[in-house]
């Protein structure tokens, strides 16, 4: 396999680190090379087991996850279409991670079960209890078709359901029957014979024209772009909607379609299909598409047409902004079989001042009735979480402002009134009161868990604080209005909550770790301050004990408090070892709050367990590394984070760069700036307005602003709205001030919205035409972020090379 890489420099180049003689190169070919050995063996650490507890609390399932994939399994022929990616051999995702083994203990981590009977070499996902915990379902993909596979939770025995291979391409593989006998699944259609095959020759131009209606849509990759494409997004798409049962016995349900979901009412009696229909778009992704949403009988029957959906790409501009009509269409998970949806009042134009933004209304089987109107949201409607018949939460949420309210109404009242519960920013990461917890019914639906007599809701939250977060288990009086703390994280350790098992026995599951004790799960008694060990997982990263680590606290020169966790090399001592090359890691993020911008976030107990791109493994190297610093961007009032970009960028490092000079540990003339993604953007916008920094290295930006012209990440004027804006926060078209080594680093398939491999191709063309030093490296079939292994090792030997070169031994 080859590796590209393209590299420039002002003047000569010497590529002493690439060969024993000096070269000059313009490009080269190289295979994928290695990092020294603890950074390979970091990248090859064991995975930990995923963890699944049953609806009933009595079992727990361990799925264990098997490693990096290497290159040949991302390298497998794959479609883009319609803002997916799909295995044309498997008929699923073309990027997906999978389980290799199944095992089941009870609650105490005793009796275990290995499951028997797995296909040889399992890969395993979508895996789903039945609503009474006796089986779970899962797909075992093989090499040419996903499976749909059962095994039961007595005896751990497995096997496969049906032969009909299961259509996967749209990601919603198959649900339970609240009968726990019966199982629903999208299929591939039988004999559908060969793929189409692309006409040798064109048999004309593919046009697209706009006769004056506004169609302003973000920046999408994957679409479709032709007539064949929309051929193929059908052959892959279509699926038929079937039913098996444990004996394996099928039946299929209605006609084949392009099946987007489906979604079976609690009492089994009807299914919510959402189909995609034509014409197709060539601008937006499926999940764009014109739409039909029809309930249907168990004979494929349509019993009611819910909604006809035209393509979606002419919405209103802004991020509240949402398109007309029934939308959030579901069952209640507290009713037989009751729908509900939500509709615009306000045109779904966040630029309308009207009192109520959204309107939710029901509709009871047989659906004959007229719909009936129900609750409204004075903001933009985030979802429901449902109770018992007259209680339930709702949410809603407007970007703008960063307002969340949740509140609680009773469904059985037409129009009623609201009970707000909270009424706050979402940015306010340390009055955040939690999640209220839920539980899952005997008809397998999510509704509110509460105490026996139903008069107390359980929340639980990240607990963010000036000490790092400590979550929290609170108690809230649904009378009362009142919440009361029933448990949190206390130091030296970490813990969080994983599921509520009794309320009134106050036992529960968490996840525990600290500093020097990787996590594990443990059963607590909060009632009787009892905890029991329930696994014993291998330590994840054993390599990186020996490192020295804490949360630092620095301010900006504002006043805005900042954070960040530095690491140090094993041993070091700064009086004796003087200060380190160092590396600054960071991501920017926006605020509408500077109080908000300066809160706390990360902790200062939690183990140090790395990804495999992490940059926490160059403290192995010598480094010193400030890792996930802080790096708000704050447009408080009626200015908007980005308007002042590029001076905040360069305040956050600055502030960074001297706190740990004062420290001792880093040396002011040795500083590296990396990032992903935006954090690239970061990159190469600080390279291009600061001298801080001896080197830069960017993973998979976005540079050229003007290529995202109807807005970025939380940016939602367009380039025409503020073209100063987009062109100030462009490093490409600040290319000519960059005179800092910057290595570039792109997956060659990248599938995130925006950042196009061709953002770094055409920024390195900039700074190689400006005579800037400069390497290009494009890592063959990665998308976003770096999946496999090879692409991993090579990522850290080149960031090595490059800061031994440019940082370590300047």
């Amino acid at each position: 396999m080859i590796q590209k890489t393209i590299i420039s420099q002002q003047g000569l180049f010497i590529l002493f680190f690439f060969c024993l003689s000096p070269i000059l190169y313009a490009q080269e070919s190289l295979t994928y090379q290695l990092p020294p050995q603890e950074i390979i063996d970091l990248v090859d650490a064991p995975s930990t087991p995923s963890v699944s507890i049953a609806p009933n609390n009595s079992t727990i399932v361990f799925i264990e996850n098997r490693g990096m994939p290497v290159i040949d399994d991302i390298a497998r022929d794959e479609l883009r279409l319609a803002g997916m990616r799909i295995d044309p051999l498997t008929n699923g995702s073309s990027r997906s991670s999978y389980g290799v083994g199944l095992s089941f203990t009870d609650l105490d981590g005793n009796n275990p079960i290995v499951v028997q009977g797995l296909p040889e070499s399992p890969k395993i996902r979508n895996l789903s209890w039945s609503p009474d915990a006796s089986h779970v379902a899962f797909t075992h993909t093989s090499e040419n078709g996903i499976e749909l596979w059962i095994a039961t939770t007595f005896d751990g025995i497995a096997y496969r359901l049906t032969d009909i291979p299961v259509n996967d391409v749209m990601g919603n593989a198959f649900t339970w029957s609240s009968d726990n006998r019966t199982i629903f699944f999208t299929a591939v259609p039988a004999n559908r014979g060969e793929a189409p095959e692309r006409p040798r020759v064109a048999q004309g131009p593919v046009t697209q024209q706009s006769m004056g209606r506004k169609a302003a849509v973000r920046t999408y990759q994957d679409l479709l772009r032709d007539r064949y494409d929309e051929d193929l997004f059908d052959y892959y798409a279509t699926s038929r909607l079937m039913k098996v049962d444990l004996m394996g016995n099928t039946q299929q349900i209605g006609e084949e379609g392009v099946i987007w979901y489906f979604r079976l009412s609690p009492n089994s009696e009807y299914l919510l299909v959402n189909r995609i229909e034509k014409p197709y778009s060539y601008i937006v992704p499926y999940s764009r598409f014109p739409q039909t949403m029809d309930v249907v009988d168990m004979e494929g029957n349509r019993i009611y047409l819910v909604a006809e959906v035209p393509v979606s790409d002419n919405l209103p501009q802004g991020f509240g902004a949402t398109r007309e009509g029934r939308r959030s269409v579901q069952w209640r998970n507290d009713a037989p079989a009751t729908l509900y949806w939500v509709e615009a009042l306000d045109g779904g134009d966040p630029a309308n001042e009207i009192e109520f933004r959204d309107q939710l209304y029901y509709l009871d089987a047989p659906f004959t009735g007229q719909p009936v109107a129900s609750a409204k949201t004075e903001l933009r409607y985030g979802g429901i979480s449902w109770g018992k018949n007259d209680f339930a939460i709702l949410y809603e949420s407007w970007s703008r402002t960063r307002r969340s309210i949740t509140s609680s109404f009773n469904p059985e009242q037409e129009s009623p009134e609201r009970k707000v519960i909270f009424d706050r920013s979402y940015e306010d990461r340390y009055n955040d009161p939690g999640q209220f917890q839920t539980t899952t019914n005997s008809q397998g639906q999510s509704v509110l868990l509460t105490d026996k007599q139903g008069r107390k809701l359980y929340l639980s939250g990240a607990g963010a604080s000036t000490e790092g977060n400590r979550p929290f288990l609170d108690e809230y009086d649904i009378r009362r209005g009142e919440t009361k703390r029933l448990w949190r994280s206390e130091a030296p350790f970490y813990e969080m909550l994983i599921e509520i098992i009794d309320p009134g026995s106050g036992i529960i599951i968490t996840r525990r770790e600290s500093n020097d004790i990787h996590p594990n799960f443990y059963k607590r008694n909060i009632k009787r301050n009892t905890l029991t060990q329930i696994t014993n997982l291998p330590d994840p990263s054993e390599k990186l004990r020996d490192l020295q680590f804490e949360m630092v606290h620095y301010e900006r020169e504002d006043g805005i408090p900042l954070n960040g966790m530095l690491y140090l090399p094993p041993g070091y001592n700064k009086e004796a070892d003087g200060p380190l090359p160092t590396m600054l890691w960071a991501y920017p993020r926006e605020f509408k709050s500077a109080d908000a911008a300066g809160q706390v976030s990360g902790s200062p107990y939690s183990y140090t367990r790395v990804g495999s791109t992490s940059p926490v493994m160059l403290a192995t190297q010598g480094y010193a590394v400030l890792n996930n610093a802080s790096f708000p961007i704050v447009g408080e009032d009626d200015q908007e984070p980005n308007d002042t970009f590029v001076e905040q960028l360069v305040a956050n490092a600055r502030a960074a760069i001297d706190y740990l000079v004062e420290k001792g540990v880093t040396d002011p003339e040795r500083v590296a700036v990396s990032g992903h993604s935006y954090g690239a953007f970061m990159t190469a916008n600080l390279l291009a307005h600061s001298d801080l920094f001896a080197a830069g290295i960017a993973r998979s930006g976005a540079y050229n602003r003007t290529l995202t012209p109807f807005g970025f990440q939380s940016e939602e004027r367009t380039y025409w709205d503020n073209p100063d804006i987009y062109l100030q926060m462009s490093p490409f078209m600040n290319a000519h001030k960059i005179n800092t080594p910057l290595l570039l680093i792109h997956g060659a398939d990248d599938n995130n919205s925006g950042t196009f491999p061709i953002q770094s191709e055409r920024m390195y063309d900039a700074l190689r035409g400006q005579g800037g030093t400069v390497r290009l490296v494009m890592l063959p079939h990665e998308g976003h972020g770096y999946s496999a292994r090879e692409s991993a090792l090579h990522m850290h030997w080149e960031w090595l090379n490059w800061l031994e070169t440019y940082v370590k031994n300047k």
